[in-house]
Formats: C-alpha cells, sequence, structure tokens
C-alpha cells in the first residue's frame, strides 16, 4: 500500500459524520432507567444483517440499548464484547472509562488514533517492508516478472492482506476481511481504474488486461462459492493459494513468450510487469534509503565518520534541506509520520542493494540485532509469549535480550564502519521479519477499532469494511496510480489496478483462513448471513464483466467516457450499499 498525503483526511470526514449520526441515533435508543435488559441472545441482528455470535450469549451491538449506567457492566461481563488480541481494550475504553456524555470525545479520538493507524500502515509498508523485500528478492536473483508478482505484490498488498489475516482470526470480524478485500476490488477497479481513463486516455494492453481479469473473476467466483456455503475448508483455502501460484506461473511464461516473439533476449519492462515501480517512483518512495534520511546531499570526497556520528545521521528521519523546500502540508503531514519513523528506525533494518554500502549503517544495524527480536516477540500474541516465564523464572524477553547483545557486541567488534559485512543479507529478512510484525500489530489494532465504532455506531463489520478499511488500504495506491498515469504510464497503472487485487483477494482470503485452521478443525465459519455481503460479491462481479465486455468493444480504447461510466458505476453501488445498511432496502429471503 503506498501511503498519500490526502488519504487519512477523507477518512477523517467520515468518520466524523458517523461520529456525530451514530451518537445522535444511539441516544435515542436509550432505554430508560428500570427497563429489564433482553436476555434472549441471538434474538436482535445488528444493521445490515450480520449474525449474531452464537453461543455467546448476548450479542454484543445491544449495549447501546440498555441504559448507560449499564454499559460498563455490559461491556466487562459479556463474553462477546471481548476482543480478539490487540494492546488495548477499546470497548472498556469507550464504555467504562469515558462517561456517557463524553462518547463523541471518544469516538473524535478513536477516530484520529484510526487515521495514525492507517499512517502507521503506510509508513511501514512504503519505507521498510517493500525495500527489504527488493532486497531479498535481488539476493534471491529473482527476474522483474517473477519479484513482481510475488515479492513486490506482498510489499504493496500487505496491509490488505495482515489485516485480511487479522480479521479471519475471529469470525466476529469476519466480516471486515470480506468488506475489506471485496470493497477494496470494487473500488480499485472503478474508481481508480475509471480515474486513470479521465486522467489520461490510453490503449489498454490486450493481453495482460484479459489475463488478470479473467484470474479475477475466477477468484471472485471462488468466494462468492465459500461464501454461497458459508465456510471454507482446507482443500479450498489451498486452492486460493493454488490459484495465485498458477497466475504467477502464467506471468511468467507469458513474459517469455512475449519476447520470444519479439525475438529479444531481455525485453524492458512493459504493463505486463504492473508492479514495477518506474524509476521516477523509486526514487521518491524508497524513503528509507533515499534523501528523506538524508542521503541526497553527499560529500564530493569519502570521509571517515565516527560511530556516533553514523548513528545520530540515520536514526534522523529529516532532511532539513528537503524541509525547507517543500509545502506546508507535506511539513504537516510529515510531523505526523516523525515519530513512526523514528521507532521504525530504531527496530527495522533495512538493506538497499543499489547502494555502495548497502545501506550498512554499522552502529544501527547493530542495535537492529538487539531491538528487531524483541519487536517480534513482544508484539506476537500482542507480547503473550514475550512475557511469558521459562521455569517460571527468566521472561523470554529477558533471554532474547541477552543473546542479542551478545550478537551485536560480537558483530560490532568484527566489522568496520565502511565496507558491510559477507552476511548483511541477513539484516533483510531480519528487517523484513520485524516490519511485518509491526504491520501485524497495527492491523489487529485497526480490526479491534473498526469493530469497536461498528458497534458503537450499530454498522455492521461489512460496511466498516468496504468503507473505511477499504479506503484507508487503497487510498494511496489510488495516488500512486494516477501520479503514474499523469506521468505518462497509464497502461502501466491500469494493468496494476488489477495485478494487485488479484494478490490482496487470493492471498488474503487464502492465508487469512489457512492460519485459523487446526488439525481438529480444518473448516472456517464465515457465516455470511447479510444481503450486504451478497450484494457487495454482485458488484464486484458485475464490474469486472462490465469491463471483460466492454473494454475489447472499445477495441482496447480507453477514454473518459469509460472513466466517467466506472466512477458512476461505484457511485451506485455505494448508494446501494448503504440504503441496505440502513434496512431501506430489503429482501426477506436472498
Amino acid at each position: 500500500m503506498g501511503q498519500g498525503a490526502m488519504g487519512p483526511a477523507g477518512v477523517l470526514s467520515l468518520a466524523g459524520v458517523l461520529s456525530l449520526a451514530g451518537v445522535l441515533v444511539g441516544d435515542s435508543g436509550t432505554q430508560p432507567a428500570g427497563t429489564p435488559l433482553p436476555l434472549a441472545p441471538g434474538d436482535t441482528v445488528p444493521p445490515g444483517g450480520d449474525a449474531p455470535s452464537h453461543g455467546r450469549g448476548l450479542d454484543c451491538w445491544e449495549v447501546r440499548k440498555h441504559n448507560s449506567s449499564d454499559w460498563c457492566r455490559f461491556v466487562r461481563s459479556n463474553p462477546d464484547c471481548q476482543l480478539e488480541g490487540g494492546f488495548l481494550n477499546y470497548l472498556e475504553g469507550v464504555f467504562c472509562v469515558f462517561p456517557p456524555r463524553l462518547l463523541p470525545l471518544a469516538v473524535t479520538l478513536y477516530a484520529l488514533w484510526l487515521l495514525y493507524l492507517f499512517i502507521i500502515l503506510g509508513v511501514t509498508a512504503e519505507k521498510f517492508f517493500c525495500p527489504n523485500l527488493s532486497a531479498i528478492s535481488t539476493n534471491l536473483k529473482l527476474s522483474h516478472n517473477v519479484a513482481g508478482v510475488t515479492f513486490l505484490a506482498f510489499g504493496n498488498g500487505a496491509p490488505d492482506v495482515f489485516s485480511a489475516v487479522v480479521a479471519f482470526s475471529d469470525p466476529r470480524t469476519a466480516g471486515l476481511a470480506i468488506g475489506a478485500v471485496f470493497g477494496a476490488g470494487v473500488f480499485v477497479t472503478t474508481v481508480v481504474a475509471g480515474g486513470i481513463a479521465l486522467v489520461k486516455p490510453f490503449t489498454a494492453a490486450s493481453r495482460p488486461f484479459l489475463r488478470d481479469v479473467i484470474f479475477y473473476m475466477v477468484a471472485v467466483f471462488l468466494t462468492f462459492v465459500v461464501l454461497y456455503f458459508g465456510r471454507i475448508t482446507l482443500g479450498e483455502a489451498l486452492g486460493y493459494l493454488g490459484l495465485y501460484v498458477f497466475y504467477v506461473f502464467t506471468v511468467v511464461l507469458c513474459t517469455w513468450i512475449h519476447r520470444r516473439q519479439r525475438g529479444e533476449g531481455l525485453a524492458p519492462a512493459g504493463p505486463w510487469e504492473p508492479e514495477m515501480p518506474t524509476d521516477a517512483e523509486e526514487q521518491e518512495s524508497s524513503g528509507a534509503n533515499s534523501g528523506d534520511y538524508g542521503e541526497e546531499y553527499r560529500p564530493l570526497l569519502p570521509s571517515r565518520e565516527t560511530s556516533l556520528r553514523i548513528l545520530t545521521t540515520a536514526l534522523s528521519p529529516l532532511d532539513y534541506r528537503k524541509w525547507r523546500r517543500k509545502p506546508w502540508y507535506w511539513r504537516l503531514f510529515k510531523v505526523f509520520k516523525v515519530p513512526v519513523e523514528l521507532v521504525l528506525l530504531l527496530t527495522v533494518p533495512v538493506v538497499d542493494p543499489d547502494k555502495d554500502d548497502l545501506n550498512w549503517k554499522r552502529p544501527l544495524n547493530c542495535l537492529h540485532i538487539l531491538t528487531s527480536p524483541l519487536v517480534c516477540i513482544l508484539t506476537l500474541k500482542s507480547g503473550a509469549y514475550g512475557l511469558y516465564l521459562i521455569q517460571g523464572i527468566f521472561p523470554v524477553w529477558g533471554l532474547v535480550t541477552l543473546v542479542g547483545s551478545v550478537l551485536a557486541i560480537i558483530i560490532f567488534i568484527t566489522t568496520s564502519n565502511e565496507e558491510p559485512p559477507k552476511y548483511h543479507c541477513v539484516f533483510a529478512f531480519l528487517g523484513f521479519l520485524a516490519s511485518a510484525m509491526w504491520i501485524n500489530a497495527a492491523a489487529t489494532e485497526l480490526v479491534n477499532i473498526l469493530r469497536t465504532l461498528g458497534i458503537i455506531f450499530q454498522l455492521s463489520n461489512t460496511v466498516l469494511g468496504l468503507t473505511l478499511l477499504a479506503w484507508g488500504n487503497s487510498i494511496g495506491d489510488t495516488f500512486s496510480d494516477l501520479t503514474m498515469a499523469r506521468q505518462g504510464y497509464p497502461r502501466m497503472a491500469f494493468s496494476a489496478c488489477f495485478g494487485g487485487i488479484i494478490f490482496n483477494i487470493l492471498v488474503g482470503v487464502g492465508l487469512g483462513c489457512l492460519l485459523q485452521m487446526t488439525s481438529s478443525q480444518l473448516v472456517v465459519k464465515l457465516e455470511p448471513d447479510s444481503l450486504l455481503v451478497w450484494i457487495l460479491a454482485g458488484a464486484l462481479g458485475l464490474s469486472l464483466v462490465f469491463s471483460f465486455v466492454l473494454v475489447p468493444a472499445q477495441c482496447f480504447q480507453l477514454g473518459k467516457a469509460y472513466g466517467i461510466c466506472l466512477i458512476l458505476y461505484y457511485l451506485a453501488f455505494l448508494c446501494v450499499a448503504l440504503l441496505t445498511e440502513f434496512r431501506v432496502i430489503r429482501l426477506s429471503a436472498i
């Protein structure tokens, strides 16, 4: 996921509207004092039709129907209100810490924290996760095509995939994953693709477009079947991953055939490599490896720097000369990103194969030997493993600190500031693991806070997934694809619209469900009892069929009329989805 500077503003505006409307609606539904609490579990279905949690007592969505004095007791005593994982209990925070009259303040703070979580996801994926994946693919000597549809696709879709994996970990939040995966698919294939056609009319690459749309339609059909049966088995989860492996094989085979037809040993990067960034984009986006951290202005003559100077320079997330020539809004957004970048610089190593020294910073990399493993164990299962006492005496984090300190001292003594060691590529794998754990931790908090907002506003997980979560994860890709189109690469941007989301749906659903299966339970229940889920799946399938028929009919000439049709289609879908959520549109049976 790319990080767009304007992304949080859009999410904040929606969150603000929901906070005002939700609080007003919630207050109107508060029962007077002395009204007996409903005791029949499963009687109430939240707006949108999400099924209540069976066998868990009262559904947590009913908390706002009770007297405000009973909110805290209800949340603490109801098993359905217990959040899975995460470091903060958002439900207890809003219903127990804040008094009822300050509920709008609590919602506002939660909305701001939600925006900051999107910033954390974007910065981690763009500046730390993706560069390390690129370094790993370079060390493994993978071709651009294989790297583009595997490592780079994983880097670009990391927030989406981790959010889906976390959401699938609990049946109560599975609707978030379904809504986000399908919602992002509809958004990217309509708004983003239509925006590219509006910005720069172009001729689409025929074979890559048809290949990606066909694979995506197969993935959507497979998901539709899974939702129809309300469960996903081990074979179906492996089928998702197997279909993506087959997609990678098809991309490589198509590229090889294309090169053979052109009679070239090595063809330049074309539209069949949608995930590979342009040179301009590479220079601008690889913040941890570029001038964003002070490397833009290098001395003409090399000089030996002290370890302390190297450490302080490497830990500076600001380039003051770049700061002075940037506009005010860039500076404002940078201020919010600096704390995140500083923490990530302290805990995540980054290897850059394009630099002569491979981004080797001896004092900082030695510090990473200690901090990166600590991040991994303290963020895994919300620190449960890191705080575990070995034999009831010594904590795991203490053992990791001891071993990491010894290794850091050994590496510091046996290496120099000027020359990276031969095993420096290992730091790319360490950085990949540490950044993945940061993304997973942020995604866990993101899912928990979205579920909390859904309970406060009486909204289903599906609508939260297809709006807030899908928009937040897609807004960066929107700006990067539109920028790429304006720079004269509309075919590459258009191909990226379909190539990237194939990875998100196949790996997000397949891996997310596979990780939840155990030896005794090889089935994951999805319980898609909401009409909104079927509208979402149908809208995505219909948009793909629309493009699959219309684009070849226009001889792959995509102009402004095509873009306007796609954007109008998304607006119509969004209206139908919201009307369904608020029970304006109802069906007795699907």
